[in-house]
């Protein structure tokens, strides 16, 4: 077999150096747990804290992953906003569970998310559309997310439209098909990285009306 390229992934190894990760020192639920650990990412300056990988799968269970930003999180769940007719919106409908990764390497750290997932309120997705920029707003209307499209001059033609018919200071519309998506933990996993791969994995799984901590091996 021909080689692409001269790295070697294989002998590309880091020794994490962190302290233990003990069952004793987590919050009560885990979602003020991942509080702690997300403040703790904002502030040791990770890009982009909020971005997290979104797993879905469709009827048949092939799966698909993206890259989509935390919103908002609360004891309901965690949030993410996107075209209710893209793909991983029409995975959801057809199969509403979803995995969430939330992937701070520069921490040695992961947080992981497996639940059911649910359209937030319409009145929650407008709130937050008005917040967002204005050119977010109106790319919003111009990509028909996760369709074939013939080139990019034709996504651009659409956004210049759309900005002459909505110019900076006037209020565009909430699309119809675009809106939130609350992902309701059902388990989350908090890993610490350590070294000769000995890693913590503690995982809170829900236990009747509360949770139960389970370790894991690495």
């Amino acid at each position: 077999m021909v080689a692409v390229t001269d790295l070697d992934p294989a002998a590309m190894r880091e020794q994490y150096r962190t302290t233990l990760l003990a069952e004793e020192e987590l919050a009560a639920t885990p979602m003020e747990q991942f509080g702690r650990w997300f403040k703790e990412a904002v502030a040791g300056g990770l890009h982009e804290p909020n971005a997290m990988v979104v797993a879905t799968a469709d009827a048949d269970g092939r799966p698909s992953t993206r890259t989509v930003l935390l919103k908002s999180y609360d004891e309901r769940g965690f949030v993410f906003f996107t075209n209710y007719a893209s793909r991983k919106a029409a995975e959801l409908m057809a199969n509403p569970q979803a995995s969430l990764l939330f992937p701070w390497h520069q921490l040695a750290r992961q947080v992981i998310v497996t639940g059911g997932a649910s359209r937030v309120a319409r009145e929650e997705t407008e709130a937050y559309f008005r917040t967002r920029p204005h050119g977010s707003q109106l790319g919003a209307w111009a990509s028909a997310q996760s369709t074939v499209i013939a080139s990019r001059a034709e996504l651009t033609a659409r956004y210049e439209e759309l900005a002459a018919r909505y110019p900076e200071g006037s209020e565009v519309p909430v699309p119809e098909r675009w809106g939130g998506f609350r992902v309701a933990p059902e388990a989350v996993e908090f890993w610490q990285g350590h070294e000769n791969r000995l890693h913590d994995r503690l995982r809170y799984v829900v236990d009747g009306r509360g949770w139960r901590v389970e370790r894991l091996a690495p």
